[in-house]
């Protein structure tokens, strides 16, 4: 199977909107303002962005706050080409915890991850067509520690099952991934060490 070029393909559509002279409107799922950091750089300049914080992986409530305050308090600090804003979810973790029953014991980068990038996304991708937004996507695939392939592989189900338009993106390529380090670090971002849920907490602790 040939490995397809996510950043050639978000390129090409970026391309696209720029000789439109519109400004789509996005519905970008995140999971915290680090991660968020270098994507809102990137796709202001061409989206009115509403960010969806849907994150009932995160197993401890604190901690699920936490990041949403911290989100939050990034982007009303900086200025933005387009308008960007936040649409946070109720704190519901048992979503979580439905779809990986079975899958407690699996390796992390495994299939529990995959239901909870897929858990996400569809989230988004249905409130996205509800509310009418032209694009979806996520900030999931900046992480060198997520499965790129997988985000956009269910990215173009969700878009033919939602009929609303994925925007495909390897967020962590052109040192995307570098660059939200440094605005992490400019910005003085709470960085966690573990995705969010137990499982990957208790591999964060043995390592």
């Amino acid at each position: 199977m040939l490995k397809v070029n996510y950043q050639l393909l978000l390129d090409e559509e970026l391309k696209k909107i720029e000789n439109s002279e519109k400004v789509p409107t996005l519905l970008l799922h995140a999971c915290c303002a680090p991660c968020s950091s270098y994507v809102l750089e990137y796709l202001s300049k061409y989206f009115k962005i509403t960010i969806l914080y849907y994150n009932p992986n995160i197993t401890e409530e604190n901690e699920y706050f936490k990041r949403l305050d911290e989100l939050k308090r990034f982007v009303s600090e900086i200025k933005y080409d387009n308008p960007v804003s936040i649409m946070d979810c109720e704190y519901n973790p048992d979503d979580y915890f439905q779809v990986v029953e079975g899958l407690e014991n699996d390796q992390e980068g495994g299939k529990r991850c995959f239901v909870c990038y897929k858990l996400r996304m569809e989230k988004t991708a249905s409130l996205g067509k509800i509310n009418n937004f032209d694009y979806f996507t996520t900030t999931l695939s900046i992480s060198p520690y997520k499965n790129s392939a997988w985000i956009n592989e269910i990215g173009k189900q969700l878009e033919n099952e939602y009929h609303i338009k994925y925007l495909y993106a390897d967020f962590k390529k052109r040192n995307g991934y570098k660059r939200s380090i440094e605005l992490s670090r400019k910005y003085q971002l709470y960085r966690q060490d573990y995705c969010g849920c137990i499982y990957s907490k208790r591999k964060s602790i043995d390592e």
